[in-house]
């Protein structure tokens, strides 16, 4: 079987309608709520959203952070998110097209990295995480929101991704990259429903600190 790669010019073809979805929608805001509670967001705090795509998730916490990066590999998505900053007004956020997987990371620092159904897509789950300690200061937080280990039947076997992530690794992961205080907390769930019948994919928040 050839495997497929969601790559940007994928998410180009959906940025238009993403944001009628009704589960991205709450998905993202259910994650906005758990990460007010794990992490102490204030105004002074500058963060990036890696695999912002349109901002679901950002829009939600804008009230509650200082500058705000979303970036993203999908130019289409972005343009998005670009139009609905400007709708609102926001002066304290900003988007950027850029792969860190494949770009070397800017030289700039946050205090708080989050990202939301963006790590299943990521070949090399360590470097990314690399990555992300690197861009941190010392004691920012990083928020990860993905799927829990599921048999590939979420995207279909045909999809070449993470098929979740079993929660123990995960963390030994981050814990290798340079994290502490590693936190899971089970924040959404995803209905598919499917010829066999209806599957729930439960979706964790991950919150760890950078040492």
């Amino acid at each position: 079987m050839n495997k497929v790669v969601l790559d940007a010019a994928h998410f180009d073809g959906k940025a238009r309608e993403w944001d009628a979805n009704p589960v991205f929608r709450e998905r993202a805001e259910r994650i906005a709520r758990a990460m007010r509670a794990r992490i102490p967001l204030d105004r002074t705090m500058t963060a990036l959203d890696y695999g912002s795509g349109t901002g679901l998730l950002s829009f939600p916490l804008q009230d509650a952070l200082g500058r705000i990066t979303l970036m993203d590999s999908s130019a289409g998505m972005l343009a998005v998110a670009r139009e609905k900053i400007a709708a609102q007004g926001l002066n304290h956020m900003t988007v950027r097209q850029v792969d860190l997987t494949a770009d070397p990371p800017a030289d700039e620092r946050y205090d708080l990295i989050y990202t939301s159904m963006t790590l299943h897509h990521i070949p090399d789950t360590d470097h990314i995480l690399r990555v992300f300690h690197g861009l941190l200061e010392p004691g920012g937080w990083l928020a990860v929101a993905d799927l829990d280990r599921e048999d590939g039947s979420f995207h279909g076997p045909e999809v070449e991704v993470h098929h979740g992530f079993d929660r123990a690794e995960l963390a030994a992961r981050a814990e290798a990259a340079g994290f502490g205080e590693v936190v899971f907390d089970t924040v959404f769930a995803i209905d598919k429903t499917k010829d066999t019948g209806t599957r729930r994919y439960p979706v964790f928040l991950m919150t760890a600190r950078r040492r």
